[in-house]
């Protein structure tokens, strides 16, 4: 998969009160880059906790559920796209379907 950019994950970690982020989201990333999902099924084989929001958009939840990412994934073209990266609290600050 090709990812959306890596720059969204890397200044999100690079900010001190986020830094214990960094050995997650990478983790995140070469898993997410490495795989070969063709549907939403072959991703929740991977991912059983991931939540399906709609219209192609995923929550992963990172380090334990202390931070949520939130992508747009086009499964034909195999492309991930970083809509949001943010604390539990962040994230429910937002109205995920429609970031």
């Amino acid at each position: 998969m090709r990812i959306i950019a890596i720059r969204t994950l890397r200044e999100f970690w690079e900010k001190a009160e986020y830094a214990d982020s960094e050995n997650s989201l990478r983790s995140w990333y070469h898993e997410a880059k490495n795989a070969d999902w063709n549907n939403v099924n072959e991703l929740k084989e991977q991912y059983k906790n991931a939540s399906i929001v709609g219209d192609g958009k995923v929550v992963f939840n990172i380090k334990g559920n202390t931070y949520r990412l939130v992508v747009w994934i086009d499964y034909e073209y195999k492309v991930i796209f970083i809509r949001f990266i943010g604390t539990y609290k962040q994230y429910d600050k937002i109205d995920v379907k429609i970031i």
